[in-house]
């Protein structure tokens, strides 16, 4: 039973991941050169980057895509990294977005969205290709978050499960470790906030500890930067510390009112699923808003401890 059970889940795990980078994979072909010159253009001032990346991020799909893109963009001299802060605000901000879009009850009608994707694909023009791997991408999200949400029941019945859950239950700072791990494995927050929404809505985690857990992949995600800056130069990993380092603020500044969070997204929406969403929102908003004036410093203290000063 476990290795069928496990087996399943890996399957969905892929199909879900699969799905994301097929929407990046038709959104980014289109709009590639176009998002470089936003970036390269619109960054020299925090508030323009951060609403810059909360557009990319959103189109893309992907808080991981955009740093990889701003580190390449810092390596080739194209962007300097004091303008690459505001833009990592806001792709935290725009990541959020795939939680939210994963949480509408359209599962019953992804075939037919997986249909007409596969139709447009047969187009030569770049809009309809482009158009094709947005539908077959949803589809993909909404038919493996069916899967996921099925497999809750039977793995939270697995002792393992139930030790992990009640470890991450034990302490805020437990769940953010389990949140990156999983993350830094995947190399997927959505993905991890999508694991977590199927055990919510199964009832067998609780919502506290799906926040924690969605805090810590928002760290655990910064893995994909960090290699792509391997060998990029100084001024590119400083990219990639910078990400980790606002992330990691962000969780110690959140981890002690995780229990407030939850009580606010519970009176936004009844459906756990939509309440965790609801949550990664919040969470991602109010720690870009709190960090936004303090950009200054903060390049100073990474080009301090990771680099030369400013």
């Amino acid at each position: 039973m476990f290795t069928e059970i496990s087996t399943r889940f890996i399957a969905y795990l892929a199909i879900f991941l699969f799905g994301l980078i097929v929407m990046r994979h038709g959104l980014f072909q289109l709009a590639q050169a176009k998002l470089q010159v936003l970036l390269t253009e619109i960054t020299n001032s925090a508030w323009k980057g951060m609403l810059a990346g909360i557009f990319i991020t959103a189109l893309l799909q992907s808080s991981s895509a955009v740093m990889v893109m701003l580190v390449g963009l810092v390596a080739a001299r194209l962007i300097p990294f004091t303008h690459t802060i505001g833009v990592i605000l806001g792709a935290n901000i725009g990541t959020t977005v795939t939680a939210e879009l994963i949480t509408f009850q359209i599962g019953s009608h992804a075939l037919w969205l997986l249909a007409v994707g596969m139709l447009l694909l047969l187009f030569r023009y770049a809009i309809c290709y482009s158009m094709g791997c947005l539908c077959v991408g949803l589809a993909c999200l909404f038919l493996s978050m069916s899967g996921l949400s099925s497999l809750a029941e039977p793995v939270s019945t697995f002792s393992f499960t139930q030790d992990l859950f009640q470890w991450a239950a034990s302490h805020s700072a437990y769940g953010a470790i389990l949140g990156a791990i999983l993350a830094a494995i995947v190399q997927s927050s959505t993905a991890c906030i999508a694991i977590a929404m199927g055990f919510l809505a199964d009832q067998s985690m609780t919502l506290p500890t799906a926040i924690a857990i969605m805090i810590g992949s928002n760290i655990g995600t910064c893995l994909t930067a960090l290699l792509a800056s391997i060998g990029a130069g100084p001024s590119a990993r400083q990219v990639a510390y910078a990400n980790i380092w606002l992330n990691a603020l962000g969780a110690i500044l959140f981890l002690p009112f995780i229990n407030g969070l939850a009580s606010i997204s519970m009176m936004l929406s009844s459906d756990p699923a939509t309440q965790l969403a609801h949550s990664s929102v919040l969470f991602n908003v109010i720690c870009s808003i709190l960090l936004l004036p303090l950009v200054r410093p903060f390049t100073w203290f990474v080009s301090a401890l990771h680099g030369n000063r400013l």
